[in-house]
């Protein structure tokens, strides 16, 4: 039971990472989106209206419809900021409202936040269960808890230290030469 539930963990964090995890899009990000898709729309219809070559408003006519996969995914704003003309869609504000949601777009969650609340989740899932092999199932999920926030120590620690001690780093690294490649692996993960 320990080494199936320890396998599947580990499987998840090794072979999806954290990486392609994200925060659910925030207000900025929603507002970015339903103003990219009536600047797509807008700018559409100048180049419609401006006799543009056909290749320009094919290309405007596209952007316009991919823009709206962007609005469906993110959702609606609550509040929708003013985009009615070109003049008020170039306003200061909205490119202070992109900047915003492009730095808020880099947000990935905490990885050791992510594992524990995992494990947590785990845990109340079991206890939920019950029985003998749920109350083996939590003994089990808190140990593996216990020792993931060891390990986040540990490489926490050993990080602060190379950048503390930058003469000692080399004599450090050929300490660790013996690690196995899987061991080597996690770590690198963990550090990123």
């Amino acid at each position: 039971m320990k080494r199936i539930i320890l396998t599947v963990i580990m499987s998840c964090v090794l072979f999806v990472g954290c990486d392609s995890l994200r925060f659910a899009p925030s207000e900025a990000q929603k507002q970015n989106a339903w103003l990219h898709n009536r600047t797509a729309m807008i700018t559409s219809q100048t180049a419609k209206a401006e006799n543009t070559s056909p290749k320009l408003q094919d290309l405007t006519g596209l952007c316009e419809l991919q823009s709206r996969a962007f609005t469906s995914y993110c959702g609606l704003p609550k509040e929708f900021p003013e985009a009615d003309t070109p003049e008020q869609i170039l306003g200061e504000a909205n490119w202070q409202l992109a900047s915003q949601a492009l730095n808020e777009s880099a947000d990935r969650p905490d990885a050791w936040q992510l594992a524990d609340n995992v494990f947590e989740l785990a845990i109340g899932i079991s206890a939920l269960l019950g029985g003998v092999y749920g109350t083996r199932a939590v003994r089990f999920l808190k140990e593996t808890r216990a020792k993931s926030q060891a390990l986040k120590e540990i490489v926490t620690g050993n990080e602060l230290f190379k950048k503390q001690h930058g003469e000692s780093a080399p004599a450090f690294k050929a300490a660790h030469n013996s690690q196995s490649p899987q061991t080597r692996q996690i770590v690198t993960q963990l550090k990123a």
